[in-house]
């Protein structure tokens, strides 16, 4: 029996003077110039310096509380952030000083790779050993990347978006599915790709069924030097190709992301969308999926698989199989 949730997250800063220690944690150890570091904070300042996610992952909680409490769970909701506060390692102790005894922990992240599954499982594991042998076990639900409670909120939202299309451009919108970039050495050893892949499709099909639309994966927010290779396209360079082949309008999925978060702020709503303009392209980016209620209840239903209580949704929808309910000890490494 499990006697608590955790909800894991990458965190983000919430005022302009969360901006640099943010920035030096996520970059310790990477020899990152100084230059370098400044130019990122410059882009968290021209979006007002916060991310959304933390709010939203707090707001997650709240619904998700609720959610629970009306299938008869009873069992606090924690939550963990990898580089702000509250940290994984607090949190942790926080729930021993509680009485946790056996946890399971949700990442907000549905998506199978080192980067959005593994390394958080890592940090969970650090932040146990860190604590010693009375620390909470600790365990992760599966990822989920073509649960109808995700996929179906998705189309929603892109449907909406395309309607935000002037009209006369309406019908031959180009669809972009958008998700965070990996080098192609960690891509290659886990299924990220491939389940991006599938959530698109799965969303594309609900919205375009008769398969009408133009059809995209793009990528955003790689780092790193130009001489390690990362999955591309990356959207600015597509929309360019878009543009030069005639298209006029897309309509931006931010299909790897279900929670709002700064690299949407700054890849899509900033960069991207500026990037539209500039090529007299009609650019509208579909909502997050974090507010909708089937989102939250997916949680609810993930939790539930665990502790063998009835769900409310089909477990998945894509042809892949169904992540298992513990990771292999050898899987996405890094």
């Amino acid at each position: 029996m499990y006697d608590a949730l955790l909800l894991v997250s990458f965190g983000g800063p919430e005022s302009l003077d969360e901006i640099k220690p943010f920035l030096e944690r996520i970059t310790e150890g990477k020899n990152i110039p100084s230059d370098r570091l400044e130019e990122i904070a410059q882009r968290y300042k021209t979006v007002g310096g916060v991310s959304p996610l933390n709010a939203n992952i707090r707001n997650i909680k709240k619904k998700l509380e609720i959610e629970i409490r009306g299938r008869d769970i009873d069992i606090p909701i924690f939550i963990g952030h990898r580089n702000v506060e509250p940290l994984i390692v607090n949190t942790v102790n926080e729930m021993k000083e509680s009485g946790v005894a056996r946890c399971l922990a949700w990442l907000s992240s549905p998506y199978s790779s080192y980067s959005s599954c593994r390394q958080y499982t890592e940090n969970v594991e650090n932040a146990c050993s860190q604590i010693g042998s009375d620390a909470p076990q600790v365990e992760q639900i599966r990822r989920h990347h073509d649960h109808p409670g995700l996929i179906e909120p998705a189309a929603e939202c892109l449907r909406l978006a395309i309607e935000n299309i002037p009209s006369e451009r309406r019908n031959e919108v180009a669809l972009l599915f958008s998700a965070h970039s990996l080098p192609m050495s960690m891509a290659q050893t886990c299924r990220y790709e491939a389940e991006i892949n599938e959530a698109a499709s799965l969303v594309a099909n609900k919205v375009d069924p008769d398969k009408r639309l133009r059809r995209e994966i793009v990528w955003q927010s790689r780092s790193g030097p130009p001489s390690v290779p990362w999955l591309e396209p990356d959207i600015n360079d597509k929309l360019e190709q878009l543009a030069h082949e005639g298209v006029k309008a897309v309509a931006v999925s931010p299909i790897g992301f279900p929670i709002e978060n700064f690299e949407i702020l700054w890849d899509l709503d900033f960069e991207a969308s500026n990037k539209a303009s500039s090529l007299d392209m009609s650019f509208s980016r579909a909502d997050t999926v974090n507010n909708d209620p089937r989102f939250i209840s997916m949680i609810a239903d993930l939790l539930c698989e665990r502790t063998s209580k009835p769900t409310l949704a089909a477990a998945n929808l894509g042809t892949l199989n169904v992540s298992p309910e513990k990771c292999e000890k050898d899987c996405c490494p890094n």
